[in-house]
């Protein structure tokens, strides 16, 4: 695909600073660029790249000040990183799709799939399987019996969807995660642990993007849900009966336990954990490797285990650090007491 700047321009509303009609064909980063490739410029720490960049066309943000000339032809816009999201979902869209069904994948007679859908090898879909229109489903997928599946969806290999759950229109789900496995179920009795049986399903709703080598367990009854818009990064878990708010976004290893309820708009870091039956409201920032154990309003940020906000995570990593220190202070007072008093009581005693 060949494109200019002037084409590249007028599809993402940016203004011209050189050659409209330089010619790209392909993305690259600013520090490895090359003729004909397009790359961005967002990060004030990779500006002195522009100056030497042969990329022939650069993205950049309408007030980066350049201080000397550059060779590619800039474009300026209010928000480069948006922007070639926006190109490389262009470019993706016109990727030529694979369609039919490879003689190699069994579809049960009572499954109903829809319009230009791509089945792979090996795929295995179910009895009273419903998939929607346009449908990749890579080899090796396994669609248990009962799923519902939208338009557009994309399975990458290796994914498995257990029985009855939903996925709605526009998810991705990349290789090896498992949708629908058997929530941590399990009551002690005086011999081990009775299994609880998980009766209830997985709900996935429109435009969800999960990484690989994730889990979304089913309920104990009704649905574990992840609402609109999420993104889910690799090796999640999302355990039985957690509600996931729209467009929350969760970054690799991240763990939500049975039964929390997590809102909108909220971000966690890798690692970051959340313990079972709480809610944690809209608009939550849960920092790196923080474990969150009790509930939160939403409209914070929050580091740290046990979670605080970061002022006075903060001020306690400070003291931590020092306890050594401390202890070892402390230890010599405890030791200047109990000689004052051993001098006191010898005064008394004279």
């Amino acid at each position: 695909m060949e494109i200019t700047a002037k084409q590249i321009a007028g599809f993402i509303e940016g203004r011209i600073e050189g050659d409209e009609n330089a010619i790209v064909n392909s993305f690259a980063k600013i520090e490895e660029g090359k003729p004909g490739a397009i790359s961005f410029l967002s990060n004030p720490k990779y500006t002195h790249y522009i100056y030497e960049t042969s990329s022939s066309v650069v993205l950049v943000n309408e007030d980066v000040v350049l201080e000397k000339p550059v060779k590619a032809t800039l474009i300026r816009v209010k928000n480069a990183y948006e922007c070639v999201a926006k190109l490389l979902q262009l470019y993706q869209s016109m990727m030529p799709k694979k369609t039919g069904t490879d003689p190699l994948a069994f579809i049960s007679p009572k499954a109903k799939i829809g319009k230009d859908c791509y089945v792979g090898a090996f795929a295995y879909i179910g009895d009273n399987v419903v998939i929607g229109d346009n449908a990749q489903i890579y080899p090796h997928v396994v669609i248990e019996d009962g799923v519902k599946i939208g338009n557009d969806c994309l399975l990458y290999p290796n994914v498995s969807i257990y029985h009855d759950c939903v996925l709605g229109n526009h998810v991705t789900i990349h290789s090896g995660t498992v949708i629908g496995a058997d929530g941590f179920g399990f009551a002690p009795n005086e011999n081990g642990y009775d299994k609880i049986p998980q009766i209830g399903i997985v709900t996935i709703e429109d435009d969800v993007e999960i990484g690989a080598n994730s889990c979304v367990d089913r309920s104990t009854m009704g649905t574990t849900i992840v609402r609109k818009g999420v993104k889910l990064d690799n090796l999640v878990q999302i355990a039985h009966n957690v509600e996931v708010g729209e467009n929350t976004v969760m970054s690799a290893q991240v763990g939500i336990a049975g039964s929390t309820k997590v809102g909108a708009w909220c971000m966690f870091g890798g690692q970051a954990g959340a313990a079972g039956h709480i809610s944690i409201g809209d608009k939550t920032f849960v920092g790196a490797q923080c474990g969150v154990n009790s509930g939160l309003k939403g409209h914070e940020s929050v580091i740290g285990t046990p979670a605080m906000e970061p002022k006075g995570f903060f001020k306690s990593s400070v003291l931590f650090r020092k306890f050594p220190q401390i202890y070892a202070q402390l230890n010599e007072l405890q030791k200047e007491v109990e000689q004052l008093k051993n001098q006191l009581n010898n005064r008394k005693e004279q």
